[in-house]
C-alpha cells in the first residue's frame, strides 16, 4: 500500500472509525492532469487563473449543479467580462439574468459583492481567506475555494464532494453534519505545498466523476490503495447522514389581477429576506394552515369580485414546502403596483415560483 504524505499533524480517530494511511498528492494531481473536467470557469494549462471567474463560479455553484450553472456562467461573462462591468450594473439586471438559478440571495450577495470589491479593493480580490471571508457572501467554504485556486494558496475548500470523498478515504462513520470539523481538519491535512489550487479541483472532480454517491468508480481511483472505505468494503454506505425531519408545508393565497388592457398586477418583494428583490403577485403571508377565501379576501390588492381558480400550484424551498391557491379577479382601478402584460413578463426578474404561477393562471 502507498504510503500517504500530509502537511499537518495527525489527528487522533473518532470512535469506531478506520483510519487510513496518508493520501499522496502527487498521484492524485497525475491523475487530474490527464482526466480534470473541461468547465468554462476554469483556466486552461498555461491560463493565468481569472479570481473573478473563480468567485463568479463559486457563488453560482453554491447548492447548484455543474450542469445547471454553465450556461448562466457564460451568459454572465458575457455580459459583465470583469468585476468592474458587474459592480456597474443595476440589481434588478443582475437578478432578471439570475432567474432560474435559485437560492436569490446569491444573486443579491454577488451584486454588493462585486461593488465591494470595487470600493474597498480598487477591483482586485484579496489573496486572503479571512479578508475574502469579510466581503458580502463569501463564508468559510468560499474564501477557501477562491483563496486556492484563484491563488494557490493552501487553504481546504470542503464541499459535498470534497466530504464524500475524504470521509470515504480515511472511513469517518460519524454521521453528517455533526461530522463535518472533522472533516474539514481531515481535508486541511491533505492540502500539498504546492498547487493547491489544483489540488482542490482535483478533489471536488474525484467526487464527482469516480467518488460518486452511488456505485464509486473505485477501481480507477488514483487514491484505491489508500481508501479504508473500499479496504472495509464500506465505500457505498459513506458518508452517513443523520435522519432529516420533513419539510413542513405552508400554505397561501394568491390574486391574479387584471385590468381592462389586460395588465396583470405585480409586485416587488422585500430587499431582504427569501426571494428578496424579485416580483411576484400579490398574495396573503404565507402560514401553517390553509387559507379559506373569506379570510384571505381583506389581504386582496383591490376590492372587486373574486374567483377561486381550481386546484393550487406547489413549489418547495430547502426548508419548507409551499402550497398555493389563485383567487382571479378584473378591476377598472389602478392600485398601486407593477401593471404589465403577459407579454411583457420578459422583462421582469421572476422566480421559478412566480413563473409557475403565471403559467398555472394563463392555462386556466
Amino acid at each position: 500500500m502507498s504510503s500517504i504524505r500530509t502537511n499537518a499533524p495527525i489527528i487522533s480517530p473518532a470512535p469506531q472509525e478506520r483510519f487510513a494511511p496518508r493520501s499522496d498528492a502527487a498521484a492524485l494531481l497525475a491523475w487530474y492532469d490527464r482526466h480534470h473536467r473541461d468547465l468554462p470557469w476554469r483556466a486552461r494549462p498555461g491560463e493565468t487563473v481569472d479570481p473573478y471567474r473563480v468567485w463568479l463560479s463559486e457563488i453560482m455553484l453554491q447548492q447548484t449543479t455543474v450542469v445547471t450553472v454553465a450556461p448562466y456562467f457564460v451568459r454572465f461573462v458575457a455580459r459583465w467580462p470583469d468585476i468592474h462591468a458587474l459592480a456597474a450594473a443595476s440589481l434588478d439586471e443582475v437578478l432578471h439574468e439570475w432567474q432560474g438559478l435559485g437560492y436569490y440571495a446569491r444573486a443579491r450577495n454577488l451584486h454588493a459583492c462585486a461593488r465591494a470589491v470595487v470600493e474597498r479593493h480598487d477591483g482586485r480580490f484579496p489573496d486572503d481567506p479571512a479578508m475574502l471571508r469579510g466581503l458580502p457572501g463569501i463564508g468559510d467554504y468560499t474564501a477557501a475555494a477562491i483563496a486556492a485556486i484563484a491563488f494557490d494558496h493552501r487553504s481546504a475548500a470542503v464541499d459535498g464532494n470534497v466530504e464524500r470523498v475524504v470521509a470515504r478515504l480515511f472511513a469517518v462513520e460519524e454521521p453528517l453534519p455533526q461530522a463535518k470539523p472533522r472533516l474539514r481538519a481531515l481535508a486541511t491535512s491533505l492540502v500539498p505545498d504546492r498547487r493547491a489550487g489544483d489540488f482542490a479541483q482535483a478533489v471536488m472532480d474525484l467526487g464527482a466523476v469516480l467518488c460518486t454517491p452511488r456505485r464509486p468508480r473505485c477501481v480507477l481511483c488514483p487514491w484505491r490503495a489508500d481508501c479504508a472505505a473500499a479496504a472495509a468494503g464500506i465505500a457505498e454506505s459513506l458518508p452517513a447522514r443523520a435522519g432529516k425531519p420533513e419539510r413542513p408545508v405552508r400554505y397561501g393565497i394568491v390574486f391574479w389581477l387584471v385590468r381592462d388592457d389586460g395588465a396583470v398586477l405585480l409586485r416587488r418583494r422585500p430587499e431582504k429576506g427569501l426571494l428578496g428583490g424579485m416580483i411576484e403577485l400579490p398574495s396573503t403571508a404565507w402560514r401553517d394552515t390553509p387559507w379559506d377565501a373569506a379570510e384571505a379576501i381583506p389581504a386582496a390588492p383591490a376590492a372587486t369580485a373574486w374567483t377561486a381558480l381550481p386546484g393550487t400550484v406547489q413549489h418547495g424551498f430547502t426548508h419548507f414546502r409551499l402550497e398555493l391557491a389563485l383567487m382571479a379577479g378584473h378591476t377598472a382601478a389602478l392600485p398601486e403596483g407593477i401593471w404589465a402584460r403577459p407579454d411583457e413578463f420578459k422583462n421582469y426578474a421572476f422566480p421559478t415560483l412566480t413563473k409557475k404561477l403565471v403559467n398555472y393562471a394563463l392555462s386556466v
